[in-house]
C-alpha cells in the first residue's frame, strides 16, 4: 500500500474470543503500530496494524461505528464486516483519548465520503451514461465521490440493499459491544476478585507467623516451668528419704517430665518445619488447630505434674510428721527408762546398806 499514515499510535491489539464472545484473545505479543490509511482506490478509511508478516487489524470504518473507551486505557469498536470485535490497550489515558478523537474525525470523514456518493448518485441522470474517469480520478485525491451508472432500478435496488446493509450492522455493532463492554467488566471484576484474595492471604499468613511466635513463647514458658517443678523434685527428695509410693510416684512424675520436654522438642521442631516453607492457608489452619490440641494437652499434662508434685509435697509432709511423732515417742521411752534405771540404782544402793546392816 502506497498511501502514506493519516495518523499513527502504538497500542496492545486484542481481538474477541469468536468462540465465547466474552474473552479478549491477544492479537500481538508486544506493543504495535496502529494507524488511519485512506483507501483512494476503494474510497474508505481503514485502521491497519501489522504484526510480523501478517495483518492484525484490517478494518474498513464505517460511519455506523462507535469507539467506546471501557476503561481508563482501553478502547474498543466493532467490525460488522470482518465477524470481530477489536481492542486497544494505550501506556496512558491521554493516548485513548487521542485515538478515541481521531476514530471521531475520520469516522465523520467516511461519512461526508458515503453523503457525497449518495449526492453523486442522484445527480446521475439515468439516460446520460456518463463516466467521467478524469474527473473521478482526481476526486480520489481527496475523500472522492463514486460515479456509478446504471438505471434507475439499479440505484433504487442498490439504495435499498445498502439500507438493510446498513441495519445489520448497526445491529451486529450493538450485539457485538454490549459483549466486550461484558467481557470488559467481567474481566475487572475477577482482577479485582483476585486482589481481594491475595489481601486476605497475604493477611491470614501474617496472622500465623504471629501466632507460630506466639506458640514458641508459651512453649518456652512451660518449658521453664517444667525445669523449675523438676528442681523442686529433687528438693524434696534431697530433703528426706521418701516411702515407697511416694518413690514411685516421683518416677511417674519423671516419666511425665520427660514426656513433656519430648513435647515440647517435637513442637520445636514444627516450628523450624513451619518457617522452613510457605504453607497454603488451609494446611496453615489445619496445623494451627493441632497445635492447639496439643497445646490444651500439654496444659492438662501441666496441671495433672503440678497435682502429683502437691501430692507428693504431702505424702513427704506426712512423713516427716510420722517421723517426728516416732522420734517423740522413743524419747519419751528413753526418759522413762532413764527414770527407771535412776530408781533402780536407789534401789541397789538401798539393798547394799541393808546387807552390811
Amino acid at each position: 500500500m502506497g498511501e502514506q499514515p493519516l495518523f499513527s499510535m502504538k497500542a496492545h491489539v486484542f481481538q474477541i474470543d469468536p468462540d465465547t464472545k466474552r474473552n479478549w484473545i491477544p492479537a500481538s505479543k508486544h506493543a504495535v503500530t496502529v494507524s488511519f490509511f485512506y483507501d483512494a482506490g476503494r474510497s474508505v478509511y481503514r485502521i491497519i496494524s501489522v504484526g510480523g508478516t501478517k495483518a492484525i487489524i484490517n478494518s474498513t470504518i464505517t460511519p455506523n461505528m462507535t469507539f467506546t473507551k471501557t476503561s481508563q486505557k482501553f478502547g474498543q469498536w466493532a467490525d460488522s464486516r470482518a465477524n470481530t470485535v477489536y481492542g486497544l490497550g494505550f501506556a496512558t489515558e491521554q493516548q485513548l483519548q487521542q485515538f478515541s478523537e481521531q476514530f471521531k474525525e475520520f469516522k465523520e470523514a467516511a461519512r461526508l465520503v458515503r453523503d457525497k456518493s449518495q449526492e453523486k448518485f442522484e445527480l446521475l441522470s439515468p439516460g446520460l451514461n456518463i463516466s467521467a474517469p478524469q474527473a473521478l480520478s482526481v476526486d480520489r485525491q481527496s475523500p472522492p465521490l463514486l460515479g456509478v451508472n446504471g438505471s434507475s432500478e439499479d440505484k433504487l435496488f442498490r439504495s435499498k440493499s445498502a439500507d438493510m446493509e446498513q441495519c445489520m450492522e448497526k445491529e451486529q455493532m450493538r450485539k457485538m459491544l454490549s459483549e466486550g463492554s461484558i467481557c470488559e467488566r467481567n474481566s475487572e471484576a475477577e482482577l479485582f476478585s483476585l486482589r481481594d484474595s491475595n489481601a486476605k492471604l497475604v493477611a491470614a499468613l501474617h496472622e500465623a507467623n504471629s501466632s507460630i511466635e506466639h506458640w514458641k513463647t508459651q512453649l518456652a514458658e512451660y518449658q521453664e516451668e517444667t525445669d523449675r517443678l523438676r528442681e523442686q523434685v529433687a528438693e524434696l527428695e534431697a530433703q528426706s528419704g521418701v516411702s515407697a509410693s511416694s518413690e514411685t510416684g516421683n518416677e511417674e512424675l519423671t516419666q511425665s517430665v520427660a514426656e513433656m520436654e519430648a513435647l515440647i522438642k517435637a513442637k520445636d521442631e514444627e516450628i523450624k518445619t513451619l518457617r522452613g516453607k510457605k504453607p497454603d492457608f488451609s494446611e496453615l489452619e489445619k496445623e494451627k488447630e493441632e497445635a492447639s490440641q496439643r497445646m490444651q494437652d500439654l496444659e492438662v499434662k501441666n496441671s495433672e505434674l503440678e497435682k502429683q508434685v502437691q501430692t507428693a509435697e504431702r505424702a513427704l509432709a506426712s512423713s516427716q510428721d510420722s517421723r517426728n511423732r516416732a522420734e517423740s515417742a522413743v524419747q519419751k521411752v528413753i526418759e522413762t527408762l532413764d527414770v527407771k534405771i535412776y530408781d533402780l540404782s536407789d534401789l541397789r544402793q538401798n539393798l547394799a546398806k541393808l546387807l552390811e546392816d
